[in-house]
């Protein structure tokens, strides 16, 4: 097969680094065009964002737009000549552009909010994350790109546990042997079958539960409650030309301020151990698990936040 020969790029180097931090990938295909990564925030928008983005295509575009694997939308085929007419709309509708380099990446996101099987609220959640680290850390250079998953259940629709960091809703379950009729229903329930019946009680196996909570749901009698609900950590998967499953923490945090908390230090440990084009996963396996563990739950690396960030 013959090798595709493609147009040579009429704008220069330099331009096509510097707009593509800002979300603008070139399209190889073409001398001059662009394709723009607009981003969603959570993976939930509103009829007015679609619209406004079409207008956007239609106006500066070639009226294509595509959807990545980050839930964010790319607008196809924008000329060099119109890409600060482009940034100008979008912005003046609230609307921003970027998600490339060595950074925080765009937070994914599934609907764990509204459906069945959501443990936590997704939505809610991956909104903070993007505004308290892809804004708020936008300027601060990572040794590679950092992508944040949030799940709402252990069904893993977004693949966190393949992310650098990724987040599971999390129910562990514990039986009330006071309350419990042993119909066996959770058992019946259990998608895992970790849940057996001995002595007309319920029990857990541990190694095989996930914490999804389904054997809650189905009693409706009390006989299994929440020992514990709220959100697991992954760290260090990736996915790529390397493919690697994260370690989960063995700890479920319970509130979202423990858990923002924890991505935090997660960050700031990759900034502060990481080295230039190493990923986070490559990190831990120099550093050591354990190394990143103690920073996630110590308030240590908080300390030295400032003197961190500062560094390049």
């Amino acid at each position: 097969m013959n090798k595709p020969i493609y147009p040579k790029c009429s704008v220069p180097a330099a331009e096509v680094a510097r707009i593509k931090g800002l979300g603008f990938l070139r399209d190889k295909t073409t001398e001059d065009k662009f394709n723009c990564r607009v981003l969603t925030v959570n993976g939930r928008v509103t009829t007015d964002f679609v619209r406004n983005v079409a207008e956007a295509a239609d106006r500066f575009g070639s009226g294509k737009l595509a959807m990545t694997s980050r839930m964010t939308i790319e607008v196809q085929g924008i000329p060099y000549s119109n890409v600060d007419d482009f940034i100008a709309f979008i912005n003046s509708k609230g609307i921003e552009c970027g998600g490339t380099g060595p950074k925080v990446r765009p937070v994914v996101s599934c609907k764990g909010t509204t459906c069945q099987y959501g443990l936590i609220d997704t939505f809610s959640l991956s909104e903070k994350i993007h505004n308290e680290f892809y804004v708020k850390y936008h300027s601060v250079k990572l040794p590679h790109k950092f992508k944040i998953a949030v799940g709402g259940c252990p069904n893993n629709c977004v693949k966190p546990d393949i992310n650098d960091l990724g987040i599971i809703g999390q129910r562990k379950p514990i039986v009330n042997k006071e309350k419990c009729k042993g119909c066996g229903l959770c058992a019946k329930t259990c998608p895992m079958k970790a849940l057996t019946m001995k002595d007309g009680l319920p029990v857990i196996d541990k190694e095989k539960c996930n914490n999804c909570g389904r054997c809650i749901g189905a009693c409706n009698l009390d006989g299994m409650n929440i020992e514990k609900g709220g959100y697991r950590l992954y760290l260090g998967g990736r996915w790529g030309k390397k493919v690697g499953r994260g370690t989960p923490l063995g700890f479920i945090f319970e509130t979202e301020e423990e858990i923002l908390s924890a991505v935090e230090k997660t960050i700031l440990f990759y900034k502060e151990n990481g080295i230039a084009g190493e990923r986070f996963a490559d990190t831990i396996e120099r550093a050591g698990f354990d190394k990143v563990k103690e920073a996630v739950l110590s308030d240590d690396i908080l300390l030295r936040k400032e003197e961190i960030l500062k560094n390049e």
